[in-house]
Parts: C-alpha cells; structure tokens; sequence
C-alpha cells in the first residue's frame, strides 16, 4: 500500500504529464516527516535547545577539529561540517536558478522549479531514472553515447534505444533530426518516451546549431501535439563550452520549457565542468512544463527529496559553500574565460589537423564544435584493438566507446602536443588496417 505522503504527492500531479510519466517507483517515492522535517521544524522553534540532529554542537555551532579547519581556513563550521538540506543549500538553489535565467534569457518569464543539489550529474540521472524510468519502458538516446547512459537504465531494468545522431560521419555534417523523428515515431509505441540529449554530447563533443536547435524542438513539438507524452532529459554537462559561432547558446530546456501540455523536461547541469570543479561532485536538477504550477514542482521536488534522501541523505556541505561563494566572486567569468579560450584554442588545433586527413579511407572523424571530446569513427579496423596499441606501444590512451568509435579527449592534451598524439593515432590506424 502506498504510503499516505506518497498519495497526497500522487493527487497533487494527478492530470499533469510528469504525474503521467512517473514510474511506480516515482509513485511510492515521499519525503518523510521524520528526523530531517521534525529538525526544519526544531531550527524554527527550539529556541531553548534543539535535541534533534545528529551533530555534535557547542554553544550553538557545529564543532570542528582544528586540523580541519586549517585546511580552509575561511569556511565556517557551518559552511565546512554541518549538514546540509536534503534538497542542498537553498541560496546556492536560488543563485543556480537566477544563473540559469543569465545563461538562457529565453527562460525569463517562465515557471520552472527551484533546482534541487544531487551529488553530481550522474546521480541526477540516475534519480531521474528512478522517478521516470519502470522496467522495459525506454530511454531513447544518440548514437554514439556516454556508456554509463546504459549501465543507469540497467539499475531499472529499462530499455535503452538509440539514434544515428549524424547526417553522416565527417567534419561536414550535422545533426540528424530526420532520425530523432524516425526514432520517436519507433518507439513511442505506448504513448510515451524518456528522450535523453546531451549537448555538448559525450562522447562526440557535438553541438546543434541553431536551425538544428529549432528542429529538434519543432519535431518533440509534433509528436507531442499527436498525444505522446515526452519526457526530454537536457543533459547539459558541457554547457557553454561552444567553439562555433553557429552553435544555439541556449540550452534547449529553455525552448522546451513551456513548448506544449504533453512535453515535460528536466534539466541536468551544475558546475563540474562549466565551472572546471570535477571532484566536487555537486549538480542540479530542475523541472520546467508548460501548465505547471509551483503546487506541482514542490510535489515533484518533494519527491525527488525522498529519492536523494533514501540513497545519500543530503549532499556535501564543503562544495556548495565554496561554489556559493566563487559565483559572487566578481573574477568569476573571466577566470573562466581563460580556461574556456585553452579548450577553444585546442579545438581549433585538432580540426587544423582533421582537415588534412579529409580523405583518410581508415578514420573519420564525426562532427564536432564543443566541448572536451571528438570521436574518430574507424573503417576496417576495431576501435578497441587500435586504443590497445596506441596505448601499449605509443603511450597514447583513448577510449573506445564500441567496435567503431575512438573518443580523444583533447580537454586534457596541452596543444603543442594535439599534432603528435592525432598523427600517431592515425599512423596506428594505418598499420593495423594493413594487417
């Protein structure tokens, strides 16, 4: 039997495309009024003592070991030790929120949730997963692909499809909205459908352009207004890392936000990559539908609460107090341009050189514009074979995403050396196929 928090949460997206989307997971998932809500409730109006959190505290702060806070001496115990809520520190909340808006001036005007903390991105997924995904139904992504798309789909026994991204492989071709639509149409057999896009896309640091942006929107568009409903996952790792000028700046959670009733979609970001702090491991998710009230996003926010505090009970408190306090830093964007201009510059590097391997019969490179990685797609030999030896007899790692694709994370080769690294990728690829 559900739980009666679970059924208020259930009447309260009764009618709503994510109420409709939710799977059975998602339906029995609430936030407890227990230790977290009964401790909210004590920070309120326990003015005498507060018996209720597990922290040790004295003379009302969270004591800390002095050899800790040497480390960074700046951070108060609250700041460095102290638990922080569920849904992640509601200033750093707000602050993502008005960045979202600064980023994507689309979205002014626009209802769309308080983004909540998740323990990095690929968490966020993975309770995206949780609340969206019931076993056998699909997850529809590009091909080629992040490999952990998959393993995540695997933890809910869903199906996991994809779509040739590409018009074709080559420096010169794109986006392939003809296949997005050809996909929906496959696979949104039973009236609904999780789509994943990840721009930049992991692994083939591809972009849409603008016009390519318009299609993918205009195509979900049409397939909602025939009644599907479409859950859209805007996996937005690399945002802001564009090298073209063609490139759409804004993420396209922003369009899809309010683009039609059926069509609901969440957005996955946050600094790790944006703002150049892997290991922090502290992202965002947040929800946008056309017809949503806030009465729906906090039952939709509740419900992913319980999610996050069934699985890490909140996020760490160290990487959001240092986040919420670098992005009222007044050098933050030019700091981050700096960085920026390092990829860009490598990116440039790597096409100068793909441009002379145009005509390679062994390798060609998919179409890239952005972010940290491009993919070679290899003809008559196996990618796996080639990263082995690139690996054991020149030094070289790679990644090989399946028998076809070799990714190249040129983020995290210094250029001067991006010509002897692709030079001996591709002399590697030669000798094998002479084999």
């Amino acid at each position: 039997m559900l739980h009666c928090l679970a059924q208020e949460l259930n009447q309260a997206l009764e009618g709503t495309t994510p109420g409709q989307l939710m799977s059975d997971f998602g339906r029995r998932m609430y936030f407890p009024k227990g230790i977290i809500a009964q401790s909210n409730e004590a920070k309120q109006l326990g003015k005498v003592a507060n018996a209720t959190i597990g922290m040790t505290v004295h003379e009302g702060k969270p004591v800390m070991l002095p050899c800790i806070q040497k480390q960074t001496p700046d951070l108060t115990p609250q700041e460095l030790v102290a638990y922080a809520p569920t849904a992640g520190n509601p200033d750093l909340r707000n602050l993502w929120k008005e960045k979202l808006i600064q980023k994507n001036p689309s979205l002014k005007g626009k209802n769309f949730s308080l983004p909540v903390v998740v323990p990095g991105l690929t968490a966020g997924l993975s309770y995206l997963c949780d609340l969206f995904l019931d076993t056998d139904q699909v997850l529809l992504a590009g091909d080629p692909s992040w490999d952990n798309y998959v393993l995540m789909t695997q933890r809910r026994q869903a199906s996991y499809h994809q779509f040739n991204l590409f018009t074709g492989m080559g420096l010169d071709h794109g986006f392939s909205v003809a296949n997005l639509r050809a996909a929906l149409d496959t696979y949104a057999v039973d009236g609904r459908i999780c789509l994943l896009l990840n721009f930049p896309q992991n692994p083939s640091g591809y972009s849409p352009t603008k016009e390519e942006a318009a299609g993918i929107c205009q195509t979900i568009k049409e397939v909602a207004e025939k009644g599907c409903k479409i859950m859209v996952w805007c996996d937005d790792a690399y945002f802001g890392l564009d090298y073209e000028e063609n490139i759409e700046q804004e993420s396209l959670f922003a369009y899809l936000a309010d683009i039609h009733e059926n069509v609901f979609v969440a957005k996955i970001d946050g600094p790790t990559k944006e703002d150049f702090v892997w290991g922090f491991r502290c992202g965002f998710i947040t929800f946008a539908g056309k017809g949503l009230t806030n009465q729906h996003y906090d039952a939709l926010v509740t419900k992913l609460m319980g999610d996050i505090r069934s699985s890490v009970s909140c996020c760490s408190t160290p990487p959001q107090s240092i986040l919420l306090r670098a992005f009222k830093e007044p050098t933050l964007e030019a700091e981050k341009k700096a960085y920026r201009d390092m990829l860009e510059e490598r990116y440039h590097k790597v096409r100068a050189f793909l441009e002379t391997k145009r005509e390679h019969p062994v390798l060609q490179p998919m179409p890239f514009n952005s972010g940290y990685f491009m993919s070679l797609h290899c003809n008559g030999v196996n990618a796996e074979e080639l990263r082995q030896h690139l690996l054991n007899e020149k030094g070289i790692g790679t990644v090989s995403i399946d028998e076809k694709t070799l990714r190249v994370a040129f983020s995290s080769i210094d250029v001067e050396l991006i010509h002897q690294v692709y030079e001996a990728i591709y002399t590697t690829a030669d000798e094998l196929a002479k084999r």
